[in-house]
């Protein structure tokens, strides 16, 4: 990528006064990872910054540094930057009228690896290839010669980690290895991200996930594998967290060209997910059309109704 483009973003952190710090509602490890991360940055630099989720952040990321500065609600809008990482599209921030209708002084940054959907920011920084979001923020700390302490190095291995399954998704490429790699040597600590990511699983977890398998079905005319998760099928105590990897885990099925779950949730809307290890295949086309968005092989929307289960199989009524 453009090393320019990253010292200009650098240059205009360090101009800045009040900066927001924004990421995806329901956010992923790699959202989070990015906020985390930059987060140190500003810290470093000494810098005043709020990070905001309109969601609970995942408490499985406890271990990475500045997690509990995370708020979601704001007092007020005067911030000089809002710095937009992961995304997606303006939407999942649940700020885009605050955004899109900024003052003229009120500047934007966004960094990310979905594919554009809207264009809003001041400075974009964008790169569809990257494993991760925490893999540009990786060039933008080499390319600003910020030394990588053990916080930023957890940060960038911990994005890349849970956006690529560990390495299993097709977006790992030669230079995602070698920057695992590096953080490693700077202190990165995997035992301790595969132990709060992956090895962290709760019996409600092996419920759910158990009952998805129950409700799997295969269409061979299409080659697609489909599930669905009635609201009651999804025990009480149950969290987001709980849920996260369950889709990519069953896309791992043979000889399917892709998954499609289907998730009532309780206020009336219904979560899907889409997922595809095919590399001919680009799911987010498909969520996009419904609203939603994510990556050719990871994409995600959410629509109004609930399911039904007919004799010809599952609608949306």
């Amino acid at each position: 990528m453009d090393n320019q483009l990253f010292i200009k973003a650098y240059n205009l952190i360090k101009s800045s006064v009040n900066i927001l710090v924004v990421i995806h509602d329901n956010p992923d490890g790699d959202a989070i990872a990015s906020a985390c991360l930059m987060a140190e940055v500003l810290s470093l630099i000494d810098k005043n910054y709020t990070l905001y989720c309109q969601s609970q952040t995942n408490l499985q990321f406890g271990f990475l540094p500045h997690l509990e500065k995370f708020t979601t609600s704001l007092v007020n809008f005067n911030f000089g930057l809002i710095i937009a990482l992961d995304c997606g599209s303006l939407k999942r921030t649940k700020l885009e009228e605050k955004i899109a209708n900024r003052l003229p002084h009120q500047l934007a940054l966004e960094i990310d690896h979905h594919p554009k959907i809207e264009g809003y920011a001041d400075l974009e920084i964008r790169d569809p290839a990257a494993a991760a979001t925490t893999e540009i923020l990786y060039y933008f700390l080499k390319a600003n010669k910020i030394k990588i302490n053990k916080n930023l190095a957890n940060c960038v291995l911990t994005g890349i980690m849970t956006d690529t399954s560990n390495f299993l998704y097709p977006s790992t490429s030669p230079q995602t290895i070698n920057i695992a790699s590096e953080m490693l040597m700077k202190g990165a600590r995997l035992p301790q991200i595969m132990e709060n990511t992956w090895r962290n699983k709760s019996i409600a977890s092996m419920k759910t996930w158990g009952k998805a398998m129950s409700n799997l079905q295969i269409n061979k005319t299409y080659g697609l594998a489909f599930t669905a998760l009635l609201a009651e099928d999804v025990p009480a105590d149950a969290t987001e967290e709980d849920l996260e990897g369950m889709s990519g885990f069953l896309s791992n099925l043979d000889k399917v060209n892709g998954l499609i779950l289907l998730r009532e949730l309780k206020d009336g809307k219904i979560k899907g997910s889409l997922r595809t290890a095919k590399p001919n295949v680009d799911v987010s086309r498909l969520a996009q059309i419904l609203g939603g968005g994510g990556h050719p092989r990871a994409a995600g929307f959410t629509i109004e109704g609930r399911l039904e289960k007919t004799e010809k199989g599952w609608k949306v009524i």
